[in-house]
């Protein structure tokens, strides 16, 4: 089930973040110390993915205004069972509802190819911005039907 987030997931969506495989290594230095707040759950669009247990499977932020994924992660041990897939189309609807046509991803490099047997498509490249992201990251674009 994919549900609104609500202040009170603040702290199992920030150890979502902070407990993410895919972030480890050279990647550590974005996520350290990051938290998904309370704040941050009131004034987005953020949705989370659960189990019939409540457990959190994973979830994403969508930002309207510019139109932006900015955060989507799942458990690693939920990848590769659909729940990536399930946010990301439950974020379309949600970017259709809102009336946007397209919304822009700056991918993690290793998530680009998830991102594009969904339907992203590449426009681009974004700068490294030190210190915390010392990398060139793939900027991409869902186009949204309305």
């Amino acid at each position: 089930m994919i549900r609104r987030a609500v202040e009170q997931d603040a702290e199992r969506l920030t150890a979502l973040v902070q407990g993410s495989g895919a972030y480890r290594g050279q990647y550590a230095s974005i996520i350290s110390g990051y938290r998904v707040t309370a704040d941050y759950i009131a004034r987005h669009r953020v949705f989370a993915a659960v189990d019939t247990a409540g457990r959190v499977l994973g979830f994403y932020a969508l930002v309207l205004d510019p139109p932006e994924l900015d955060l989507i992660f799942v458990a690693d041990d939920a990848q590769g069972t659909g729940v990536g897939r399930l946010l990301v189309e439950h974020m379309i609807r949600q970017a259709e509802k809102a009336g946007l046509s397209d919304v822009r991803v700056v991918s993690h490099p290793p998530a680009e190819k998830f991102y594009r047997r969904l339907g992203a498509e590449r426009v681009g490249t974004v700068a490294p911005s030190p210190p915390k992201v010392a990398w060139e990251r793939p900027e991409l674009r869902f186009a949204v039907a309305r």
